[in-house]
Formats: C-alpha cells, structure tokens, sequence
C-alpha cells in the first residue's frame, strides 16, 4: 500500500511557479516526507511533480526496474524498486516505506498530481511554464498502462 501526497507550503506571497512545496509518501511500514526536516527539503512542487511523473512512467510501464526522483531545489530523495513479481518497494534514505503493485503506484502518483494541477491552475495562469509541464507530464502518465 501507497499514498502520495503533494502540498504548497502557506504564507510565501504572490503565488509563483516557484513556490515551495513538500512530498509525503506513506505506506504500510510508515510516513517519510519532505517537510520538517533539517536541513530544509521543501522543493519547487510545481516543478519536482513533473519529474516524479516523468522518472515513474519507464518503471510503471515495466521498462525500467528501478528509478529515483529528488525534488527540486531540495535533496528530498525516494527510490523505486521492481522485484521479479513485478512488487514495487519505495523507499527513503535506504529505508522501505511500503510496497505496492505498478497499478496501484500509478494510482498513488496520479491522484494527487491532478490534485495539484487544478490547484496550480487556480493560482496560475494556465499557459506558465510549471502549468505545461505538468499537464504535458499527466498527459504521458495517464497514457501508460500499469
């Protein structure tokens, strides 16, 4: 089991497709995020979403058996892993969050990235550079089959 959560942090003014943001990954074995940490590994959300997508798509397409993303502007780093029944192990700083099938991954990436497409939109115009890459990046991951 897996759940992905993808947050703006409050209070940094004038929205920006800068903006600062945190990643939470859960999964039966417990929580590791981006946020509190010290140092700081908040990360540019609009911008690090699009490459989380982009570094899962090879992995859940059953092209890659193993990637990693770290958020940008940040060291926040989690890493995939595909065993030989096709079990994908998520971890962080060498330690398994959780486990889960390639499906339920894409499912775990996919809702809160739309999540946070709508809530860009609200803040940004649609044509910004953070707004296309994250809507050409959802485009490419809904597109794969798990």
């Amino acid at each position: 089991m897996i759940r992905m959560s993808f947050s703006v942090r409050p209070g940094q003014g004038e929205a920006s497709e800068f903006d600062l943001g945190d990643v939470v990954c859960e999964g039966e074995n417990g929580t590791t995020g981006s946020a509190g940490r010290v140092p700081d590994q908040g990360m540019m959300i609009y911008l690090s979403v699009p490459l989380l997508l982009d570094a899962l798509l090879p992995l859940v397409a059953g092209e890659r058996r193993a990637t990693s993303f770290t958020g940008t502007g940040s060291s926040f780093r989690l890493d995939f892993r595909r065993d030989r029944k096709g079990v994908v192990a998520v971890s962080a700083n060498e330690t398994v969050v959780g486990t889960c099938g390639p499906g339920e991954l894409k499912g775990a990436a996919l809702r809160p990235a739309e999540e946070l497409e709508r809530e860009l939109l609200s803040r940004l115009p649609a044509d910004s550079g953070a707004a296309l890459d994250l809507a050409s990046s959802l485009v490419r991951f809904r597109a794969v089959a798990a």
